[in-house]
C-alpha cells in the first residue's frame, strides 16, 4: 500500500485531475436531484406491522391529518363578517385542488343534529350567513346547544372557531404550505387567524432546514479554518486539509443525489459532521510530518511526502474504518433518517481518507513542504509536558481508575432518567409562531394531534351492541379526565345526540339508546337525513370496526402514552365482549417511531462496539487490544447518556446520533494512541519512556484533532433547531470525555497488563 500509494502521489496533477472530474460528477448530481423530504411519514418504516396496520386502518375510516385555521375575534365570533368570512374561506379551500371537499369541517359545514315532528333533522348550522340580531342569537343557541360542536369547533368563550381541512400525504408540499398561509392572511383583521396542525409543521421544516445547512456550513468553514490555522501554522496545509472535507461532503450528497435519497432533517448535519471529524485525518499526517521534518532538516518534498503515507497509511485506515463502522451500525435502526444518516456519513468519512493519503502528499509533492516549526526549548517544549504528564499518571493510577469508576457509575444512574420524545414542534424554538400558534389551540380547543382508537369485533354489527357503545363512552370519558387529553369522539357521540334529540332534547336521553334494534334505527334515520360520509369515520359499513379520535393536546411520547395507558385499562372489558382494541393514526405512528429509535440505539451501539473489539483485536493481533481500545468510548457513551437523563435531554431523531458519533470519532483517539504506544513500546521497552513517548506523538495531535471537533460541533449552538444545538453541547462534552479516557484510563490498563510489552520493565 504504502509503495503504491508513493508511486500514485508522484504524480500529483494526474491526482488532481481525477479528483476534479469525479467531484464535477458528483456536483451536478447534488445541483439538479437534491431534495428535501418533509413528508413525516416518510421518515417511518413502510413494513412494521403497526404502520402496516394503521396505514390499513386510515384507509377504512378516512383517516387524514388536519390543517387547523384558528379564527379569532376578540368580541366573539358571532357576528356577520365574521360569519362571513368562515363560509368564504370554507368555500376556497373546498375549491383547492388538493382538498376534497368533503374532507373541510367549519361552522359553516358542520351537521347540527336536531328533532322534528318527523323525526331526525340534519341541517348546516347556516346555508346564508344570518344579519340580524335575532338570527345571530339563534345560531349562538343552537350552537351552544350541541356539545358535537360547541367546545370542540367553536370555543367555550365564542371568541375562537376552527375551520380543520384534511389532506392527504402526497397532497402537501412547500408550494402548498405557502398558499395555505397566504390564504388566510388574506383574511385577518379585525380577526386573527392561525394555522397548526401536522401538517403544516412540515413547512417551516422543509424551509429551515435547508437554509440552516446553508447558514450553517460557513461558519463551520470559518472556524475550522481559524483553529486550523493555530494547530498546523501553515495556510498551505491548512487549505489541503480543508480541500478533502469540503470534497468529501460534496462527494456524499452527489451520491445521496444520484441514489436518489432526499435530505432528512437530521442529514442536514452531515457536512458539519463531516467537516469537524475529516480533518482529524490532515492533522495527524501533517503533525506526524512535522515531527519528522524536526529530526530530518534537509528533507525533501518527495521524501516527505513518502514519509506521510509510510507512517500514517495504516492509522488512518484504521481509524477511517472504526469511525466508519460507529456510522454503519446505524443501518440497524429502522428509522430511514437515522439509516441514511449513518451509511452516508460513513460514505463521507472513508472518501476522507482516501483523499487525505492521496491529495494531501500530492500537495506536498507539488507545492512543497509546509515550513517546519522550530523546535522549542526543552524546558518549555512538549517533551517536558508529556514527561511531566507521564509522570504524574503514573504516580496516581488508583486516583485516576477510581475517578473513571465514580464517573461511570454516577452517569449510569443519569442514564436511568432518559426519556425519548418524537415530537416534531420540539424542533422548533418554544417562541416561534408554529409553536405559540399550536399552544394557543390546544388551549382553547381539544388538541392539535390526535390517537386513532381502533375497535375491531370479531362479527357484523357488534358495533350496534349497547353494551360496546357505553364501553366505548366511558373509555371516552375516562380518557378526556387526563389533562393531555382535550377531547374524543366517536360513534357513541352520534348517538347520544341522538337520542337526546329524538327525547325532545331531555338531557336524560343524553346516553346510549337501550336496545340494538334502537341502536340500528337512529343510524338508519341519519345515514337517510344526514350527511353519512362523516359517520363512516366513526364506523365501517358492516359495524364491526370503529374509530374514536382522542385529540391530544401535545405529540410527544409522554402525552401518547398517557392517553393509551388509560385505554388499556379498557382492554380486558371490551375483550369480554369480543373487542379488540388497536391504534392508529400520525400520534400512533410517532410513539412506534421513538420506539425504534430506542432499539436501533441499543442494537447500533452494541454491534459498533463488538465489531470495532474484532477489527482492533484483527489490527494489533490480540484479543486484550480490542477490549482495551473500547474503554475510552464505552466510558463516553455512558456519561453521554448519563449528561442526557440528568439534563433532561431527550432522546430523538438528532440527539440519538450521540452514540454513534461518540463511537465513531472516539474511536480514532485510541487507536491513533494505541498504535503508537506499541511502537514506542517496542522501540523503548520502559514504561515511561513509551508514554511518553506516546503523549509527545498522538496525544498533542490527538488533542489538537478534539480542539478542532469540539470547535466544529460548538458551531452547532447557533442551529436554528434546538435539538441540533443539543447534539453540538453533547457530541463536544464527548470529545473531551474521549480525549481525556485516551490519554487516561486507557493509558493505566495497558501499563497495567503490559499488553505490548515483552518483558515487565
Amino acid at each position: 500500500m504504502h509503495r503504491f500509494l508513493t508511486a500514485l502521489t508522484s504524480r500529483p496533477w494526474l491526482v488532481f485531475a481525477v479528483v476534479l472530474a469525479i467531484s464535477a460528477v458528483f456536483l451536478v448530481g447534488a445541483a439538479r436531484n437534491t431534495r428535501m423530504e418533509t413528508d413525516l411519514d416518510e421518515y417511518m418504516p413502510k413494513d412494521h406491522p403497526a404502520f402496516v396496520y394503521s396505514d390499513e386502518a386510515e384507509e377504512w375510516f378516512d383517516i387524514k391529518d388536519g390543517i387547523i385555521v384558528a379564527i379569532e375575534h376578540p368580541d366573539g365570533i358571532y357576528n356577520h363578517g365574521t360569519l362571513s368570512k368562515i363560509k368564504a374561506l370554507t368555500k376556497e379551500l373546498q375549491k383547492h385542488d388538493r382538498i376534497d371537499r368533503g374532507d373541510v369541517t367549519s361552522l359553516y359545514t358542520a351537521d347540527n343534529i336536531t328533532g322534528s315532528e318527523d323525526g331526525l333533522d340534519v341541517r348546516a348550522f347556516y346555508s346564508k350567513v344570518p344579519e340580524s340580531e335575532s338570527k345571530l342569537d339563534a345560531l349562538r343557541t343552537s350552537v351552544r346547544a350541541n356539545d358535537m360542536v360547541h367546545g370542540r369547533l367553536v370555543s367555550e368563550d365564542e371568541t375562537v372557531t376552527l375551520i380543520i381541512a384534511q389532506i392527504g400525504d402526497e397532497a402537501f408540499s412547500q408550494e402548498f404550505y405557502r398558499e395555505i398561509l397566504d390564504l388566510t392572511a388574506a383574511y385577518e383583521g379585525p380577526e386573527k387567524l392561525y394555522v397548526a396542525g401536522r401538517p403544516i409543521v412540515e413547512g417551516p421544516m422543509a424551509y429551515l432546514a435547508p437554509k440552516d445547512m446553508k447558514r450553517m456550513v460557513p461558519i463551520v468553514l470559518l472556524v475550522i479554518v481559524a483553529v486550523l490555522l493555530l494547530v498546523l501554522r501553515s495556510p498551505k496545509s491548512t487549505l489541503f486539509t480543508m480541500l478533502v472535507v469540503v470534497l468529501s461532503t460534496l462527494w456524499t450528497f452527489g451520491l445521496m443525489a444520484w441514489l436518489a435519497i432526499p435530505i432528512y432533517a437530521v442529514a442536514t448535519m452531515i457536512p458539519v459532521m463531516l467537516i469537524a471529524i475529516g480533518v482529524a485525518d490532515g492533522i495527524h499526517i501533517y503533525g506526524h510530518l512535522g515531527l519528522y521534518q524536526r529530526k530530518h532538516p534537509g528533507l525533501g518534498a518527495r521524501d516527505g511526502a513518502s514519509e506521510m503515507i509510510r507512517g500514517m497509511w495504516k492509522p488512518v485506515v484504521m481509524t477511517s474504518v472504526t469511525t466508519a463502522v460507529g456510522f454503519v451500525s446505524l443501518l440497524t435502526s429502522d428509522v430511514y433518517p437515522i439509516k441514511y444518516f449513518g451509511m452516508f456519513t460513513a460514505f463521507g468519512v472513508m472518501v476522507a481518507m482516501v483523499l487525505s493519503l492521496v491529495l494531501i502528499p500530492a500537495g506536498v509533492v507539488a507545492f512543497g513542504l509546509p515550513r517546519a516549526k522550530r523546535a522549542r526549548p526543552k524546558r518549555e517544549g512538549t517533551d517536558d509536558v508529556a514527561l511531566r504528564f507521564g509522570k504524574g499518571l503514573m504516580r496516581h493510577k488508583r486516583l485516576v481508575v477510581t475517578a473513571a469508576i465514580i464517573v461511570v457509575v454516577v452517569s449510569a444512574l443519569g442514564a436511568t432518567k432518559i426519556w425519548i420524545n418524537s415530537s416534531f414542534l420540539e424542533k422548533f424554538e418554544r417562541d416561534s409562531d408554529i409553536v405559540l400558534t399550536d399552544a394557543f389551540i390546544n388551549e382553547q380547543f381539544g388538541g392539535t394531534s390526535t390517537l386513532n382508537v381502533i375497535l375491531e369485533g370479531a362479527d357484523e354489527g357488534v358495533m350496534k351492541s349497547p353494551d360496546v357503545l357505553r364501553l366505548m363512552d366511558e373509555m371516552q370519558t375516562e380518557s378526556e379526565t387526563l389533562a393531555e387529553v382535550g377531547s374524543s369522539f366517536g360513534l357513541a357521540d352520534y348517538l347520544r345526540r341522538i337520542n337526546m334529540v329524538m327525547h325532545a332534547d331531555d338531557p336524560a336521553f343524553d346516553t346510549i339508546p337501550e336496545s340494538t334494534e334502537l341502536v340500528a334505527q337512529y343510524l338508519l334515520l341519519y345515514e337517510m337525513s344526514g350527511d353519512p360520509d362523516a359517520l363512516w369515520r366513526t364506523i365501517d359499513y358492516d359495524y364491526a370496526r370503529s374509530n374514536v379520535t382522542l385529540q391530544l393536546k401535545g405529540d410527544d411520547s409522554k402525552t401518547i402514552n398517557s392517553a393509551i395507558a388509560v385505554v388499556e385499562k379498557f382492554r380486558p372489558l371490551f375483550e369480554e365482549l369480543g373487542v379488540e382494541i388497536n391504534y392508529a393514526g400520525s400520534g400512533y405512528k410517532s410513539l412506534i417511531f421513538t420506539d425504534l429509535i430506542l432499539k436501533g440505539q441499543v442494537k447500533s451501539l452494541v454491534l459498533s462496539l463488538g465489531i470495532i473489539v474484532v477489527l482492533l483485536s484483527l489490527m494489533f493481533k490480540r484479543i486484550s487490544a480490542g477490549l482495551i481500545g473500547v474503554i475510552p468510548i464505552s466510558i463516553t457513551a455512558v456519561v453521554s447518556f448519563g449528561a442526557m437523563g440528568l439534563l433532561n435531554i431527550p432522546l430523538s431523531t438528532t440527539t440519538a446520533l450521540i452514540s454513534s458519533i461518540a463511537v465513531g470519532v472516539g474511536i480514532d483517539y485510541a487507536v491513533h494512541f494505541m498504535e503508537r504506544f506499541r511502537v514506542a513500546a517496542k522501540s523503548t521497552g520502559e514504561v515511561l519512556a513509551t508514554v511518553v513517548d506516546a503523549m509527545h506523538h498522538s496525544g498533542r495531535a490527538i488533542m489538537f484533532n478534539a480542539v478542532v471537533v469540539i470547535a466544529g460541533f460548538l458551531v452547532l449552538l447557533r442551529s436554528a433547531f434546538p435539538p441540533n444545538r443539543a447534539l453540538g453541547v453533547l457530541v463536544s462534552g464527548n470529545m473531551f470525555i474521549s480525549l481525556l479516557g485516551t490519554v487516561t484510563i486507557m493509558v493505566v490498563v495497558m501499563v497495567q497488563t503490559k499488553i505490548f510489552f515483552k518483558k515487565r520493565s
